[in-house]
């Protein structure tokens, strides 16, 4: 009988952009539980002090440190070309203070293997205070037609769970810094013109909600940015295009604690419900 073939992943690499982070990468990094050794790239963002890389089991770490802090849109970029250039296949990604649940690297890469048009998977996440408290469950559709659809309605990706196929993130131009706050979307939406991007039902990372992240101090350079991005890429046709810019219009103007409040308190509704 042939002994089973232990598997790997030296096919993906994790892409972590750092600044003046250090106890909070570590958190991160120590998450990681797969069944082979986990490649990572740390982009040191010009960090003072800079990052350190912590010897963990499992774990393979290196550290590219730009100067002087330029934003997490040149870090990524920056990250992806040194991978891509190692011949690295899939770029798995999460944020410093976010942990991935265990296996998540091998989950989403043998349904790449397995899904050849996508280009970038996502899955879903249990949202967390910076203690660690569960606030509530961040759902996203998982079909690509209607990811496609609903793309601007609604949230559909949560970009510290994603892992790209790297190929597809240069043929799209990778990450850049012309919408600034929401590189992310920038990129899916450049992925979905030639491909498809789509999530698992599982959740893989919990997320943490963090104050001071990007989603909270750069709140109005995001919103800008994503109607640059729903303008650019409005369709009259699809009404869910209406309602995400109405949506974003009104996220403009009333404020951000209003509004995550009202958002926390219907997803725990939701819960409950289930």
């Amino acid at each position: 009988m042939n002994a089973a073939i232990a598997p790997t992943l030296d096919d993906v690499a994790v892409l972590l952009p750092a600044y003046n982070c250090q106890a909070d990468l570590e958190r991160t990094l120590a998450s990681f539980k797969e069944p082979a050794t986990v490649h990572v790239l740390v982009v040191d963002d010009g960090s003072t002090p800079p990052v350190v890389a912590p010897a963990m089991p499992g774990l393979r770490i290196d550290v590219l440190r730009l100067t002087p802090n330029g934003g997490i849109e040149r870090a990524l970029a920056a990250g992806v070309e040194v991978l891509a250039a190692r011949g690295v296949r899939y770029i798995a990604r999460i944020d410093a203070g976010d942990l991935a649940v265990p296996n998540r690297l091998v989950m989403q890469r043998d349904w790449l293997d397995a899904h050849p048009d996508v280009g970038a998977l996502g899955m879903r996440a249990d949202v967390v205070t910076p203690d660690g408290t569960f606030l509530f469950k961040l759902d996203v559709p998982t079909d690509p037609a209607r990811i496609r659809r609903v793309r601007f309605a609604r949230s559909c990706f949560v970009h510290s769970s994603m892992m790209l196929r790297t190929q597809a993130v240069v043929d799209a131009g990778n990450y850049r810094a012309r919408y600034r706050a929401a590189e992310d979307l920038d990129l899916f939406l450049r992925i979905m013109r030639t491909g498809a991007c789509a999530n698992l039902p599982q959740t893989g990372v919990y997320y943490e909600l963090n104050p001071g992240g990007i989603s909270a101090t750069k709140r109005r350079t995001q919103i800008r940015s994503t109607l640059a991005l729903q303008c650019r890429y409005f369709n009259p046709a699809n009404p869910y295009d209406w309602i995400g810019l109405a949506k974003n219009l009104l996220h403009f103007v009333v404020p951000h604690t209003w509004l995550g409040a009202l958002k926390r308190r219907v997803l725990r509704g939701a819960a409950r419900a289930e």
